[in-house]
């Protein structure tokens, strides 16, 4: 490992970013894979405040998650099923279409806060089955917004494959 890395880091030195959309979108997110060298697997600490979820519900193609709940309650929406959550509880997002679109809501009175872990691909497509969008990338950095391709889009804006050849 080099000088800057360490094998060990406590989540009061993760540096967080603030995310927000809106009146249903709110979290303060943490990468610490990057911190402790992680190049195949991914490990944000995510924060969410009362009645917000950190992100919309969705559906991963290629990449698998894993959360883990540290403090707080919530609901765990999967596919056409809702759960209670609380501390302590492991959640599986395995990749795959609508029936594995997946969204963490914090339904207590305080911050909520767990650890969302995922396997690391180049490439992805991901559904977001409440408006009926898609996401494709590759290559692209989320953190900073930058790199790659990045596409957002509905089925009914696709162009045919030979369209301005």
């Amino acid at each position: 490992m080099s000088d800057t890395l360490k094998p060990v880091v406590n989540i009061s030195e993760v540096d967080f970013r603030e995310s927000s959309h809106g009146d249903k979108f709110a979290a303060k997110l943490g990468r610490v894979g990057p911190m402790i060298g992680s190049d195949g697997l991914g490990c944000t600490v995510t924060i969410v405040p009362p009645g917000k979820a950190a992100f919309p519900f969705h559906a991963h193609h290629c990449v698998d998650e894993m959360f883990v709940v540290l403090v707080g309650t919530g609901e765990y929406r999967i596919g056409d099923e809702r759960y209670p959550v609380k501390s302590g509880d492991v959640l599986a997002a395995p990749a795959g279409g609508p029936e594995t679109a997946h969204q963490i809501i914090n339904t207590g009175e305080g911050d909520l806060q767990y650890l969302a872990f995922s396997s690391k691909a180049e490439a992805d497509v991901v559904e977001y089955p409440d408006s009926g969008k898609f996401a494709v990338t590759s290559r692209h950095d989320w953190t900073s917004g930058t790199g790659g391709v990045r596409f957002v889009g509905r089925p009914e804006s696709s162009v045919g494959y030979w369209d301005g050849e």
